[in-house]
């Protein structure tokens, strides 16, 4: 059976209209989220080794910059508590507006750094300084957008609605990669010097557009009827931690998948195919821009199916096919044919999006509703102070094995695994939790 209770009566059509409305709403924002993320994890793979660290050596630049990629992810604990304190005590709307104005700005202003020959070691300091702002944006963003979306949903609805949101990371990902593989046809030269910069500028045009949909996005029902009978929490964060600590590991390790996994198969794949392998960062973009679009329909049905079955149950069938792919994922890029190199990423992320389509819906079964952000965010943050070093370690992983793909593969069945773990987990609780719409 489903995890979620059905205890709110399915959605008139004026009703099912606004929730429409907001799950475009989380949709975009969500999106301009990961397109921020996404085009820095591109950048940190193809242009900051040399734009901001060109002292070192080129191998050692490469894992500085990915270095700093990862700083996004140690600070997504920190966003997690910042954003679930005010998710809890303000509400999910206030939290999400914070969220993406933070990293819309934060990108914007990349866009606008000069390089290290410009100012020297101040620039890889800011650089980091806004990846940082970058991470305790992300550390709150998601959780809010999956939340407003799940709790404007009807019960059996919650699976498709959870899956909304999730779509904002493919979206991103085909208009991040998008725009790097049709800027790096232009004169290596040129790109480097400013059009690189091009993508992140455009973070300021996409936040106008976000703010615009948030502010006009209606609290969630769940956390109003929390405050109506003032049962919101004064310390959400601290009191999560005291009767949840466990249910945070699980939620952290069912969630692993999805970013680590994720990275590993984009930001570190683009880098093994394009400086290992010695094929086109452009093969490398294309590769991720199909993964993408596998992505996309793979959500779509994962989110319904939980529906139908659970969340958790899909989470569980989908870690155990990334397990299964993880190692055929390399083999087929190891090829060096365009086609079947396309045809490993795509597998790779096809897998790897089965349970993380309905992974919202299967975390927010275990909390109540006014500890439920922080629970969630917390959760999520766990997973992140792993997932950012996906990219490192998989650079690791593959210098350990002397140059040898069963080291990264390793590592992606790995994550796999424990997200499968995570899942069975997530599943037991969800057997057992209180009603889900108690708050």
């Amino acid at each position: 059976m489903p995890e979620a209770t059905a205890v709110e009566p399915a959605a008139k059509p004026n009703r099912s209209a606004e929730i429409r409305r907001i799950a475009l709403a989380t949709y975009f924002g969500t999106a301009l989220e990961w397109y921020d993320y996404f085009i820095y994890g591109t950048a940190a793979a193809l242009v900051f080794p040399a734009l901001f660290f060109p002292a070192l050596d080129p191998a050692i630049g490469v894992i500085a910059s990915l270095v700093t990629f990862a700083l996004g992810f140690v600070a997504r604990p920190v966003g997690a508590v910042i954003f679930g304190h005010i998710g809890d005590r303000l509400g999910r709307r206030a939290a999400l507006i914070g969220t993406v104005t933070l990293m819309g700005v934060a990108t914007g202003l990349i866009g606008l750094l000069p390089s290290y020959q410009t100012i020297g070691i101040a620039a890889p300091i800011v650089l980091a300084v806004l990846r940082l702002l970058q991470g305790i944006s992300a550390g709150g963003e998601w959780t809010g957008a999956a939340l407003l979306a799940i709790e404007h949903a009807p019960p059996e609805q919650r699976g498709r609605y959870a899956a909304v949101p999730q779509l904002g990371s493919p979206t991103a990902t085909l208009v991040s990669s998008g725009v790097f593989a049709v800027l790096t046809l232009l004169p290596d030269e040129m790109f480097r010097s400013w059009v690189w910069r091009v993508p992140f500028l455009a973070a300021f045009v996409l936040l106008a557009i976000a703010l615009y949909l948030r502010v006009k996005v209606e609290e969630s029902p769940l956390f109003r009827a929390a405050l109506a009978e003032q049962k919101e929490e004064k310390l959400p964060v601290l009191e999560t931690i005291r009767t949840a600590w466990g249910r945070l590991i699980i939620g952290g390790a069912a969630y692993l998948a999805g970013t680590a996994a994720f990275f590993v198969l984009t930001t570190f794949m683009i880098s093994y195919i394009s400086k290992t392998l010695k094929l086109s960062s452009t093969l490398a973009l294309n590769a991720t821009l199909v993964g993408a679009v596998v992505e996309i329909l793979v959500i779509i049905v994962a989110g319904r199916l939980a529906d139908r079955i659970g969340a958790a149950k899909v989470c569980v069938i989908g870690a155990t096919i990334s397990v299964l792919v993880a190692f055929p994922v390399f083999w087929l890029v190891d090829t060096k044919i365009p086609v079947l190199v396309i045809a490993g990423v795509s597998l790779g992320i096809g897998a790897i999006s089965i349970p993380y389509g309905p992974i919202g819906v299967a975390l927010s079964v275990m909390f109540p509703a006014r500890l439920r952000y922080s629970g969630v965010a917390l959760s999520v943050g766990l997973a992140n102070i792993l997932a950012g070093f996906g990219p490192l370690a998989g650079t690791w992983a593959l210098g350990v094995t002397g140059g040898q793909s069963w080291g990264p593969a390793l590592l992606l069945a790995l994550i796999a695994f424990i997200t499968l773990a995570g899942s069975v987990g997530a599943h037991h609780v969800s057997r057992r939790a209180p009603e889900w719409d108690a708050v």
